[in-house]
C-alpha cells in the first residue's frame, strides 16, 4: 500500500494507522469545523474532514509538491449524537461533567466520517457505533474528569480510558470507529482507491 498523509493530529487515529501498519506521515492544516446548516448529522463528519483534506492538499499544491496528484491524503472527523444533538469538545470542567452526566445511563451515537482523496478521486463514508454507558455516579464522573482531563475529545471521553472500562455497558458496531477511525474499513478504502480505474 503506498504511504499515505494524515491530515490528522489525534494520537488515537495516528496509533490505529501504526497498529494497521499503514505507512503515513502527518500532515494539519488548521480549518474551520463549522457546517452548512441543513446537513444530515452523518454527513457534518464528512463535511468536516473534507474541508480538512482540501486544506491539506491545497497547502502541498502552494508548496509545490510534484507528486500531489498521486498522494493519498486521508482525513476524518468525529462527532458524538445524543437524542439528534451534537455533542462536541467540552470548553472545561463544568461542561465536561455536564456532558458525561447526561450520557450517563443512556445510549448515544458516534459518528466518525472519513474523506479519502488521491487526484481527482474521492471516497467519502461514515460509520456509525452505538455506545450504551451504564448509570456513573457523580463521583466517578468527577473522578474521569480530573484525573484524565478530556477535553480534546468530543463527547468528553476516550473508550480507551478508565470511564470505557468501567463506564460502558456495551458497543454495538466497530470498537475503533469510537476510539476516532474505523480502521478496518480504511484499510478496505484505501485498497479499494489504489485499484486503476
Amino acid at each position: 500500500m503506498r504511504k499515505i498523509i494524515l491530515a490528522s493530529q489525534s494520537p488515537r487515529r495516528k496509533q490505529l494507522l501504526e497498529w494497521a501498519e499503514i505507512p503515513f506521515e502527518i500532515v494539519v492544516r488548521s480549518t474551520d469545523e463549522t457546517f452548512p446548516e441543513g446537513l444530515a448529522i452523518e454527513e457534518i463528519p464528512i463535511y468536516i474532514a473534507r474541508q480538512k483534506a482540501i486544506a491539506v492538499k491545497n497547502s502541498l499544491m502552494e508548496a509545490g509538491k510534484a507528486e500531489i496528484e498521486s498522494t493519498t491524503i486521508l482525513a476524518a472527523d468525529t462527532v458524538v449524537v445524543l437524542d439528534t444533538r451534537i455533542i462536541g469538545k467540552p470548553v472545561d470542567r463544568e461542561d465536561a461533567i455536564t456532558i458525561l452526566t447526561s450520557l450517563s445511563g443512556k445510549t448515544h451515537e458516534v459518528i466518525t466520517g472519513v474523506v479519502i482523496q488521491v487526484g481527482n478521486k474521492e471516497i467519502a463514508f461514515s460509520d456509525i457505533t452505538e455506545v450504551d454507558f451504564h448509570s456513573l455516579t457523580g463521583n466517578q464522573i468527577e473522578f474521569y474528569v480530573d484525573k484524565y482531563k478530556p477535553y480534546d475529545k468530543a463527547g468528553a471521553y476516550a473508550i480507551q480510558e478508565w470511564i470505557g472500562v468501567v463506564g460502558i455497558k456495551s458497543v454495538k458496531g466497530d470498537f475503533y470507529n469510537v476510539m476516532g477511525l474505523p480502521v478496518s474499513r480504511v484499510v478496505q478504502e484505501l485498497q479499494n482507491i489504489d485499484l486503476p480505474d
